[in-house]
């Protein structure tokens, strides 16, 4: 019998790390399932398995075996190679977030979630705040000890520690002087535009479209892309979204039989998440390094294939004929100058997922000041829906009639996800900068669209940003990609070029 040599404290953090990683993935698998399949009855259940699945992570992470491990490794670090030392940072700082949150918090706060999740599909359906306020107060409060007792131990301000925790190195310091560009840039922009418009008004799509060949379509798409159906499932959900586990990624989106284009961009949206996902070095999965860089270049790689390819006139060539193979469509409102028109239409609307790409951003603003006033006490959660109503009228010209078209028309509030909703603009603008140096690379890039070649763009991101996973941080890695630091220059000079330059 050969001698087996003792495991070194890396390698030892390295099963562990793998165990933790086989938890999060069943996590991810039981959320998918209430969202898609389970009873509604059931979400008390579901409740205390995440959080028995959520307590398990947290007593593995902040174990006192954990801590030695990580001292042991960091302190005989020289034989490491550059990748397994970007992965004992990664280790360092999930532990250092675990502990800093004590057990029982993380617990209340599953549970907690999981209860206002469900109240706020009721208060959605029924259009009432109040059904839901008292559920997300709790949550609220909970979020608020945490924020203190996070910021406190990595030495951050409390909301910060919160934006960190789904974009590591992401702060206020970097996402303000962003939005404040926007937020100067975009209400004479959205004029501009609207102007700009007028005179083309596109035919509208009238009809009902099978959600089975919606999906149909879907499908077709996705593996045109490169999605892998022996790995991942398209469903349907309340509100669409990414998850499962890395090599089981559950796909979800919402298909409206009067509104064809809805359903298939939030197809979109999710395959940009799930490409990601897929593109992450095999070699370093199950481990910290192996994960995505955060939500903010997560909503980047789904909102450059939904807004800035998918709403744009290659695609739309290559969509064509898959919208006339599938649904027996032609005519006028079919021609791809129709449906850019459609697809690019300014409008000043009311929710978020149906905003077009140049309003959006305007709905994170709104988002990003509000859980800021609540954070620091200056807006009561029973205030919120006055607030929300007040905020858009001044800002976009338009006000929620009821409380679905307001303030409960996301569920991230109720889940806990406080600090995720920047991320979703300063995706776009690393969309846009991203975009901007992928067609100076890649000037081929629009016929190989319109031909049904997507390997050339997903060769490009996974060569830039996929197979870079959590190695390097994520202003290194947009610097490395673009040769710029993070600004909404690019973005500006694409929405400019495509709303006001044609």
């Amino acid at each position: 019998m050969g001698l087996h040599m003792p495991l070194s404290p890396y390698q030892q953090l390295e099963l562990e790390f793998r165990r933790l990683h086989a938890f999060r993935g069943a996590a991810g698998v039981l959320r998918w399932d209430a969202a898609v399949m389970m009873p509604r009855g059931s979400a008390e259940t579901r409740g205390e398995q995440l959080a028995a699945l959520e307590t398990e992570c947290h007593a593995l992470l902040t174990s006192p075996r954990i801590s030695r491990l990580l001292e042991r490794a960091e302190a005989n670090a020289q034989g490491l190679e550059a990748w397994e030392l970007a992965n004992l940072r990664e280790m360092r700082r999930e532990r250092d977030h675990a502990i800093a949150t004590p057990q029982s918090l993380v617990s209340r706060l599953a549970k907690a979630t999981a209860r206002a999740e469900v109240r706020w599909i009721e208060a959605r359906q029924q259009s009432s705040f109040a059904l839901f306020a008292p559920h997300l107060e709790e949550v609220v409060e909970l979020l608020r000890s945490k924020a203190m007792l996070l910021g406190k131990a990595l030495g951050l301000d409390p909301y910060d520690a919160l934006i960190d925790e789904f974009s590591p190195g992401l702060t206020r310091a970097h996402i303000d002087p962003v939005f404040a560009t926007l937020g100067q840039r975009l209400p004479s922009l959205i004029h501009e535009a609207i102007e700009h418009q007028a005179h083309t008004a596109p035919l509208p799509i009238g009809g009902r479209f099978a959600p089975d060949k919606q999906r149909q379509l879907a499908v077709e798409l996705m593996e045109a892309m490169g999605f892998p159906f022996d790995r991942g499932r398209l469903d349907e959900s309340e509100h669409p979204f990414t998850g499962g586990a890395p090599g089981d990624i559950r796909i979800t989106t919402r298909f409206s039989p009067t509104d064809l284009l809805s359903g298939l961009m939030g197809v979109l949206h999710e395959t940009g998440h799930a490409m990601y996902d897929l593109g992450l070095p095999e070699a370093w999965r199950g481990q910290p390094v192996g994960q995505d860089r955060g939500m903010a270049l997560q909503e980047s790689q789904s909102l450059l294939l939904e807004m800035i390819i998918g709403r744009n006139r290659p695609f739309l060539r290559y969509l064509k004929p898959l919208l006339a193979k599938i649904f027996g469509v032609s005519g006028p409102e079919w021609e791809v100058e129709n449906l850019y028109r459609l697809l690019t239409r300014v409008r000043r609307s009311l929710i978020r997922v149906d905003a077009d790409e140049v309003t959006y951003p305007v709905h994170i603003l709104l988002r990003y000041d509000l859980e800021q006033d609540i954070f620091a006490g200056k807006l009561k959660v029973a205030d919120l829906p006055e607030a929300w109503n007040a905020w858009m009228a001044d800002r976009l010209g338009v006000r929620p009639r009821n409380d679905a078209e307001g303030c409960l028309q996301d569920v991230h509030w109720a889940v806990g996800s406080f600090g995720y909703f920047p991320t979703y603009a300063i995706g776009a603008v690393i969309a846009g900068q991203l975009y901007e140096k992928l067609r100076a690379d890649r000037p081929e890039l629009d016929e190989e669209i319109a031909a049904g070649y997507f390997a050339g763009l997903f060769d490009w991101l996974r060569e830039h940003v996929h197979r870079l996973g959590a190695s390097v941080g994520m202003h290194e890695l947009i610097e490395r990609a673009t040769g710029r630091t993070l600004s909404a220059g690019a973005w500006l000079r694409y929405i400019e070029g495509k709303y006001l330059g044609e």
